[in-house]
């Protein structure tokens, strides 16, 4: 039997988005799929191709450009017609996975805004931007194992945490944070030694994907010096189930604000690749902020282009994330601690004041970009629930 899928006009998973995810349908193994509308459409099944019967995208990510465009054309087609129905399933009947194994992970921390408010925070009588902020896109790596696809539940971290005393004490994070991000996803990597250009940028990352970097404030806060981020940010990362393929983006593309000073030579854009695309952060149902991509001082092309200047490789599946979206304004701000500013100035969440999360806490981040012929796309939701740490005696 054939269906056609019909798609309501004010979906934002339309024929002109289209992300790619791995599913399961009740009781049967993981394979690739697409999403058009509410439904998704099984692709080894809908298109004879065992390339989509993996349970990762890998191998379609690893083939680069020139096959992602074809298998896109491939899909469109698929879905302007009549689809097998064995092949078409209801979104809220089947399982989601991370999408492809992930590699290596890298945080950035790219947004001026972020970066400026963090300055004021913790360095209010200095400049908020350190030296080298303005020069380079600052990351740091990140740990991979600790990715979990949206709907991971996230147990609260425990770690060192610095006492009135000035002396470390041991137990669950108090000041536990979110990061509002976008992550890329590397399709075809690169070899050691062999720096990838910003030119380069559509040549080797696949698509993007919604990020959730939990975050806890108090355990980094006694960490980080001198080395930076470790136990504070390691514990989980989700990233959304769905990747939006960078074609179905290129009505969002825009330019990155002004630089200044001109980035050095292998940091220049040959093509323009900021995104107008726009977050949504909810907090037990309450949205409490509406962080702009389009405000990134630092574009993702720099991003690939800086983590790899030394000759580093990248592998398909590796993963790097903008680091906190944030605006100008105090609802723009991706995560906690700049909304609370610090947890001096409480947000309402469902009637009460608060500062960071508490167990039972759920946080959803969702965005839409700019598609053709006016329209908006969306990207697939990254959603997490804060459990309570688990007892250490």
């Amino acid at each position: 039997m054939k269906t056609r899928v019909e798609v309501p006009d004010d979906s934002l998973f339309g024929a002109d988005n289209l992300p790619y995810g791995v599913f399961a349908p009740d009781g049967q193994n993981y394979r690739v799929g697409t999403r058009l509308g509410d439904s998704v459409v099984d692709l080894a099944a809908a298109l004879g191709d065992p390339e989509f019967a993996e349970p990762s995208l890998a191998a379609l990510m690893a083939r680069g450009p020139d096959h992602w465009r074809e298998v896109r054309e491939r899909i469109r087609e698929l879905v302007g017609n009549e689809i097998d129905s064995a092949a078409v399933h209801a979104l809220s009947e089947v399982k989601l996975a991370l999408p492809v194994a992930i590699g290596d992970y890298v945080d950035f921390y790219a947004s001026i805004d972020h970066a400026t408010n963090l300055g004021r925070l913790f360095r209010p009588d200095s400049e908020p931007l350190l030296p080298n902020w303005r020069h380079l896109p600052v990351g740091y790596h990140g740990r991979a194992g600790t990715v979990v696809v949206s709907g991971t539940e996230v147990i609260r971290p425990s770690g060192q945490r610095r006492t009135d005393s000035g002396t470390p004490d041991f137990g669950p994070s108090r000041r536990l944070d979110i990061e509002a991000e976008l992550g890329f996803l590397v399709g075809v990597g690169s070899e050691l030694g062999d720096p990838i250009e910003t030119g380069e940028f559509a040549e080797r990352v696949f698509g993007v994907a919604l990020v959730n970097d939990w975050s806890a404030r108090d355990i980094q806060a006694w960490e980080y010096q001198p080395l930076g981020p470790f136990l504070g940010k390691s514990f989980a990362t989700s990233i959304a189930p769905w990747v939006t393929p960078l074609a179905a983006l290129e009505a969002a593309r825009v330019s990155t604000p002004e630089q200044s000073p001109e980035p050095l030579p292998y940091l220049r854009e040959k093509e323009p690749w900021g995104l107008d695309i726009d977050l949504t952060v909810t907090w037990n149902g309450d949205v409490v902020a509406r962080p702009p991509f389009s405000r990134m001082y630092w574009s993702p092309a720099q991003m690939l282009a800086h983590l790899t200047a030394n000759g580093a490789a990248t592998r398909t599946g590796d993963l790097y994330a903008s680091g906190t979206i944030s605006g100008p304004e105090p609802n723009q701000r991706g995560s906690f601690i700049e909304l609370s500013w610090g947890g001096s100035e409480p947000v309402v969440v469902g009637g009460q004041k608060r500062t960071f999360l508490e167990d039972g806490d759920e946080v959803v981040i969702t965005a839409s970009a700019p598609g053709p012929e006016a329209g908006r796309i969306g990207l697939g939701e990254v959603r997490g629930r804060i459990l309570p740490a688990r007892r250490r005696d």
